[in-house]
């Protein structure tokens, strides 16, 4: 195929109204469908790029689904989740999809469960953040905790919390061991939800 886009539609173009008024040969009726198969994969892979570019520029799914021809918000996204290209080869179209939406159950479950849990975790929060003893980058994750313990959403406190985890196995068993706990249940309630949604 010609490298330049334009041209070869205009090529393609040239060949079908050759074709419509009964004066194409076979031979250049296949180089315009091998030109057109290999525009439609070009075309193809600019778009989940183009669309990837306008979420970036805060581009609602709202936004795009008109843009995109399809209904709504949801199928939009479904759309760009087909399209793009799998990063490890594993997953097909519908495969990227269904984890994506696996994915965002389990967060829903663990947001769920951390509100239920809240004062729980709030306690624990606040006795992590306040050992004094640690430097570096113990510190600097306890901090965090801090700083993630002043939010209204308990469910944002869950990563830090989780993430203390190495720097409390030295001299803090006790804590260390209540946040492995619940760092495995957490792990638990996210499978919980991907698995109940495949069913």
């Amino acid at each position: 195929m010609n490298d330049n886009p334009e041209t070869a539609l205009a090529e393609i173009r040239q060949v079908l109204l050759a074709a419509r008024a009964g004066q194409a040969e076979v031979p250049r009726l296949l180089g315009a469908l091998t030109a057109l198969r290999e525009l439609r994969e070009e075309l193809g892979a600019w778009e989940p790029e183009l669309i990837n570019a306008a979420r970036g520029h805060g581009a609602s799914w709202a936004a795009l689904a008109p843009a995109l021809g399809v209904a709504s918000r949801q199928a939009a996204e479904r759309r760009f989740l087909r399209l793009r290209p799998s990063a490890t080869g594993g997953l097909t179209a519908e495969g990227r999809v269904d984890a994506e939406r696996g994915k965002r159950a389990g967060d829903r479950a663990v947001a769920a469960w951390a509100r239920r849990n809240a004062a729980v975790l709030r306690q624990l929060a606040g006795q992590v953040s306040a050992l004094g003893e640690l430097d570096g980058a113990g510190r600097a994750q306890l901090d965090q905790v801090g700083r993630a313990l002043g939010e209204d959403d308990t469910a944002k406190l869950l990563p830090s919390l989780i993430e203390a985890y190495p720097y409390l196995t030295g001299g803090h068993r006790v804590l260390a061991e209540r946040v492995l706990a619940i760092s495995d249940h957490v792990d638990q309630v996210r499978r919980d939800a991907t698995e109940a949604r495949g069913r």
